[in-house]
């Protein structure tokens, strides 16, 4: 991999208002695992091994099973998600891949069943939140961290 910038040290004022939604998504309502479901599944989306790397461990750390790591690429085709985690990774998806028309009505429709409008609120900043984090790694090429 070559070497790139490392925005970090040229603008810490970015990496620091980044700091300061990833301060608000952990004092929010979101649960830590559906965070880290968000924050996985948009990184294999995106290729970010980076953070695909550190969120998987993260997982595993708050009890995440491996299992349902393995499978999370191809949750559409289990059980073992809850109706719950499935809009949410359905919503993943849509907001990911948001030159594909974004979230849609039905989607937004399912997560209002689920959900107060707050939580679908702090879903999406968070969905948004790990795509800004995938941009800025992938350009930089961040390496993995072992």
């Amino acid at each position: 991999m070559e070497k790139s910038i490392q925005i970090d040290k040229l603008e810490p004022e970015a990496y620091k208002a980044m700091y300061g939604l990833e301060k608000y998504l952990s004092d929010c309502d979101l649960s830590k695992t559906h965070k880290e479901l968000i924050k996985i599944r948009a990184s294999q989306i995106n290729g970010c091994a980076f953070c695909i790397n550190m969120h998987t461990q993260d997982a595993l750390n708050y009890g995440e099973t491996k299992e349902r790591i393995f499978l999370l690429n191809a949750w559409k085709e289990t059980d073992i998600f809850s109706a719950e985690e499935k809009t949410i990774l359905l919503m993943t998806e849509e907001i990911t891949f948001i030159h594909k028309n974004g979230l849609s009505p039905e989607t937004y429709k399912k997560a209002a069943a689920h959900f107060d409008d707050h939580y679908v609120a702090q879903i999406i900043v968070a969905i948004t939140t790990i795509n800004a984090w995938n941009r800025i790694a992938i350009s930089t090429n961040i390496p993995i961290n072992h």
